[in-house]
């Protein structure tokens, strides 16, 4: 008999709750959905299909007999073998390798010194080193060339007035440091500010127990901050690696400047342009864009791998 009631209840007894926390769940997912979907039809529309497209394109050639065939792994293979490309891949690398230590010890040095709290006008201080960043890379090119310009630049002014002459800015030797020189003054508050953003989240607890046993400013950010914000100075790295190689709008405008010195092929991302819209062939071009990016990913996980294999130890 309580068997007989204990089931009567159960079917009459309601589940309001249930349902409506199903339909609050729905409603919520919807509305999280809505909001994505916008940036998903971008990145599929801006990132995803002209990739597929360019992939497709790099398949395939154009011929003076016969129009477009398909080529298969002919373009790639004649890029393996471009002594054009490859050359500017490995003046990239030297780019990397020079350029990247430099900017990443600026922004980490000016990071720190802004979060110890010991700089003056930390404020603007920290917008004076992040505003370069919001330059145009075109306006700070063009300012840059003006400054190293022989004839009317005022370094080369002043080289005349001490009669040195004009600084080799702009020669076969100085135009790949006159070009780091750009991307360090453009890029260093960018990274400064995400390794600043990640001193910023660390707990003070740290920093004053450090002190508390006679730790100095800079064993603390040698043996505290340093380490903590390895996560960071990774992504800025990572972020450098890519940048370097898609390194474009410097040489094309210093190149108005010393023709003689940067070529079509002076970075693999100028050459890359010069084929598909000066050679008119984007086949090619699709081919050389699809390498540099297998190079890109190359580094970037070399950096990575390193990383964590120092962090296993």
């Amino acid at each position: 008999m309580s068997t007989l009631v204990d089931a009567t209840a159960r079917r009459t007894t309601p589940l309001p709750r249930r349902s409506r926390l199903t339909a609050a769940k729905r409603r919520q997912y919807g509305a999280a959905y809505a909001l994505v979907l916008p940036f998903f039809l971008i990145f599929l529309a801006m990132v995803i299909v002209p990739l597929v497209f360019a992939g497709y394109l790099s398949l395939y050639r154009k011929r003076l007999i016969g129009g477009i065939s398909f080529a298969g792994a002919e373009n790639y293979i004649k890029a393996l073998t471009d002594s054009l490309f490859l050359s500017g891949v490995g003046r990239m690398a030297i780019f990397l390798v020079i350029q990247v230590p430099f900017m990443i010890a600026f922004a980490l040095f000016f990071a720190l010194a802004l979060d110890s709290g010991m700089m003056k006008l930390a404020r603007f201080s920290r917008l004076s080193i992040f505003v370069p960043y919001a330059v145009p890379g075109v306006v700070a090119t063009l300012m840059w060339g003006y400054l190293y310009g022989p004839d009317f630049g005022p370094f080369a002014q002043i080289g005349k007035a001490l009669g040195s002459g004009p600084p080799p800015f702009l020669t076969a030797t100085g135009m790949l440091f006159s070009i780091m020189n750009i991307v360090n003054w453009s890029f260093i508050g960018y990274n400064m500010i995400i390794l600043y953003a990640a001193l910023r989240s660390l707990p003070s607890e740290l920093y004053e127990a450090a002190r508390v046993d006679g730790a100095s400013e800079v064993r603390i950010a040698w043996s505290i901050k340093i380490p903590a914000v390895r996560p960071a100075l990774l992504l800025t790295v990572i972020f450098s690696v890519i940048g370097t190689f898609q390194l474009f709008t410097e040489p094309k405008l210093m190149a108005t400047l010393a023709p003689n010195v940067i070529g079509t092929a002076w970075s693999p991302n100028l050459y890359a342009y010069n084929v598909a819209f000066v050679n008119q062939d984007a086949n090619y071009a699709a081919a050389l864009a699809f390498l540099l990016g297998i190079v890109i990913m190359i580094v970037s996980y070399i950096v990575q791998l390193s990383t964590q294999r120092k962090e296993g130890r």
